[in-house]
Parts: C-alpha cells; structure tokens; sequence
C-alpha cells in the first residue's frame, strides 16, 4: 500500500517561502519510472498542478509557477519537497502531493484526479499579508 503525508505550516506570511514535504512509504520515490507530483487547490477553485519530480531526479514545473517554485528530495528518508517563493495571499490553497502526472489536451495541461493513482490528504496552506 503506497501511502503520502504532506507536513509543513499552516500558515506563511506574505513574501516568505513555503517549504513543504512529502514523505512516503510503500514505494521508493527513486525506483521505477513515477512521477510524484504537487498540486494545490485554492478555495473554491479547481485543481492546479504545481510540479513534479521523477523518479530520475528529472523535474518539472507549471509554466505559470516555475519562476519561483523548485521540488528537490531526500532519498534517504523517501520524500519530496515543494519550496515556493515569495508566497502571496493569492497562493492560499489545500496543498497535495500524489502520485502521477498531467496530461495535455490540446497543448494545455490539465489537472485530473484520475491521472494520479495516490495521494496525501492535503494540508491547508494559508498566506497572510
């Protein structure tokens, strides 16, 4: 049974940082050809995949968010970790991290819970400005 957990802080003033991590057990995030992604959903809003990082170390971001976001991982402890810049109100979401990747329809990608076959339970990012 492959299981994900985000963890980090609820709550991120406007301008810093957010540093979240994705830990996971039942699966190796090096072995095999997965994709383990970030996706957020804003209140309200549908779903928006932030990035990946392959089980190559390969990464790959959202063309909207790529300017100030970077996934990188700890192999020793099987986790990912999503770090986004200059946070504003604006970026206020539920934060998932799952297993899989986005497809394109029609050159654009789309984000579907179907594409992905694992998930964490999501965590609650606020930005206070």
């Amino acid at each position: 049974q492959v299981q994900l957990q985000e963890s980090g802080p609820g709550l991120v003033m406007s301008s810093q940082t957010l540093s979240l991590t994705c830990t996971v057990s039942g699966a190796s995030i090096t072995a095999g050809s997965f994709f383990w992604s970030w996706i957020r959903q804003p209140p309200g809003k549908g779903l928006e995949w932030i990035g990946y990082i392959h089980g190559s170390g390969t990464t790959y971001y959202n063309t909207l968010l790529k300017s100030r976001t970077a996934i990188s991982w700890d192999t020793s402890k099987n986790q990912f970790i999503l770090q986004l810049m200059s946070m504003t109100p604006e970026d206020t979401a539920v934060y998932y991290c799952a297993r899989g990747r986005p497809k394109r329809v029609l050159g654009s990608i789309v984000t579907q819970r179907e594409d992905y076959d694992y998930w964490g339970q999501g965590t609650q990012v606020s930005v206070s400005s």
